[in-house]
């Protein structure tokens, strides 16, 4: 057992390097979505470019920064406009820092198309930076108390884009989708048992299994008890897997809806039992802006907020045209 708890939360939770355009899977879901929403608003179908008589004259435009924030999207953006007709010169990179009045891209060709594709482009990159920024903020916010680190969940409407716009602002992915973890939640140990604490071994055994299948395993409880035996069966696999050279594979312990106070007292048992260098501990449900300094200051090894995907707010960007 020679990685750090960090180095286990790195390879468990931050997959983002992953996501680039080379990947032909992230490349297919960034043509996915952005197709559907290029051809929801296709210069064809722009029913106020036709009725304006808007020529297809050259012409140019510039996106700029209405807010403070950090830069998301730019590699979809230019993926997106690929064969448009359209010349992009960026003067930013997914991942900087971004103030009021600066100009990410600049845009040059037919006025009708750059008329169009505006609010596909701005929808584009205005959830990408959200995302981007908030993870940044979150992120800054909890290492003032610890090495906590902050990661997404899979509530996530556009999907690996969103993991992406994570990535980009220096949190963690969590799961790219179903296949590559195991997760046993509630609902899958309400299959094995009926209190957590005796459904929590058979249901890790099981799984164990398949630990070279997943980047990690981890459990959900919601008690003292559970962890205690979840972290004790954990304790035991790893014990023996160390010997074939395994023993720092991620096992994670999901505390979910747990207050901070609640958190600390299981923290303790895991240190007090021996239990603590054998499992990672994450916090869950419902953690938010007004919440989180609690539970970074419980000293857990990650923090998931789903609210950084499914209702976080876009950066204020515009369009120019000229």
């Amino acid at each position: 057992m020679n990685a750090t708890r960090e180095q286990r939360v790195e390879r468990a939770f931050f997959l983002g390097a992953k996501l680039t355009l080379e990947n032909p899977a992230y490349r297919h879901a960034v043509r996915t979505l952005t197709e559907a929403l290029s051809d929801a608003d296709s210069d064809s179908a722009d029913l106020t470019v036709k009725a304006l008589g808007i020529s297809s004259r050259h012409a140019s435009t510039v996106i700029v920064a209405r807010q403070p924030g950090v830069a998301a999207g730019l590699q979809e953006f230019g993926s997106m406009l690929e064969g448009s007709g359209l010349s992009l010169t960026f003067h930013k990179r997914d991942g900087d820092a971004i103030q009021p009045g600066d100009a990410l891209l600049h845009m040059e060709g037919e006025e009708a198309k750059l008329l169009s594709l505006e609010r596909v482009g701005l929808n584009l990159l205005q959830r990408m930076c959200g995302i981007a920024t908030a993870a940044r903020r979150l992120q800054q916010r909890a290492s003032k108390y610890s090495a906590v680190r902050i990661v997404g969940t899979r509530k996530t409407p556009w999907g690996l884009l969103d993991k992406r716009a994570l990535h980009v602002g220096g949190c963690g992915t969590h799961r790219l989708g179903l296949g590559d973890a195991i997760l046993i939640k509630n609902s899958h140990l309400a299959l094995f048992a009926g209190r957590e604490e005796d459904a929590a071994p058979p249901a890790i055994e099981r799984a164990w299994e398949f630990r070279n299948e997943s980047v990690f395993i981890q459990v959900e409880v919601r008690g003292k008890e559970a962890a205690r035996a979840a972290g004790q069966t954990f304790r035991r696999l790893r014990e023996a897997a160390s010997a074939g050279g395994d023993g720092d594979y991620p096992c994670l312990l999901m505390l979910d809806n747990v207050a901070p106070g609640g958190i600390a007292d299981i923290l303790e048992m895991l240190r007090a039992e021996n239990l603590w260098e054998h499992v990672l501990v994450e916090a869950s449900g419902g953690i938010s802006d007004a919440t989180l300094d609690g539970y970074a200051a419980t000293g857990v090894d990650a923090i998931s907020i789903g609210a950084l995907t499914h209702s976080v707010r876009a950066l204020d960007l515009g369009q120019k045209i000229s």
